[in-house]
């Protein structure tokens, strides 16, 4: 009966959406959830990841759940994720995603899943990585480790969206660096962040990974830019 009085006053909404959730759905209703467009891309060896990084890293594999464009469904989700405090989107996603990386043998070798890390001063100030519950979720999938000491944000920067991919690449290169990594050697990692865009950040990450000895790296993302 308070629950029924907590809902009526308090409605959970869909995160993409907004209109009320129903009492079976969570997060994300069940029509947008039928909306969110979805790359399918470790399904059908799809190499559109990779392809950004061509001739700038290794990976053994490469995915991200959803196509991002912008004033889209995921667009909302990931602005309600990573700027109002909804954390609860990054578990959504990550249990959405390790639920099929699972199922892949590609994924099943994932020794450790590794977030792309936030500055301490941005951590503090929003107060949570928004890929952590992403990555937590799918290492708990996969049965793998789950660290967030193997890289650090050294440099504190501001948004990276009107900057050519060189100049983001030059500004990545400077702002991460290697934290904790006894033990990594020979290990498969799985760097995870919330979005691909140039792929700067993502390859400044992963050539930092591949001076740990014979390491194998994937990566897997929320998003994908058009």
């Amino acid at each position: 009966m308070f629950q029924n009085l907590v809902n009526l006053f308090f409605p959970k909404i869909c995160e993409a959406c907004k209109l009320p959730l129903q009492d079976n759905e969570h997060v994300v209703c069940v029509t947008c959830r039928h909306e969110l467009p979805i790359t399918n891309f470790h399904f059908e060896n799809n190499d559109a990841l990779k392809k950004i990084l061509y001739g700038r890293v290794k990976l053994e594999n490469a995915t991200s759940l959803l196509h991002f464009s912008k004033k889209g469904l995921v667009q909302e989700l990931l602005h309600n994720l990573k700027y109002r405090g909804h954390e609860q989107i990054g578990k959504f996603l990550g249990d959405w995603l390790g639920g099929e990386l699972q199922t892949l043998d590609a994924y099943k070798t994932i020794d450790i899943v590794v977030p792309v890390p936030l500055h301490i001063t941005k951590r503090q100030e929003r107060g949570y990585n928004q890929v952590t519950k992403f990555g937590q979720s799918i290492a708990h999938a996969l049965d793998a480790d789950y660290n967030e000491d193997v890289l650090v944000k050294i440099k504190h920067t501001k948004t990276q969206v009107f900057k050519d991919r060189v100049t983001r690449f030059d500004d990545a290169n400077m702002r991460f660096d290697l934290g904790k990594t006894d033990n990594l050697s020979r290990m498969h990692i799985l760097l995870v962040d919330d979005i691909i865009t140039t792929g700067a950040t993502i390859e400044a990450c992963v050539l930092l990974l591949r001076s740990i000895p014979d390491v194998k790296i994937s990566v897997a993302t929320m998003a994908i830019a058009e």
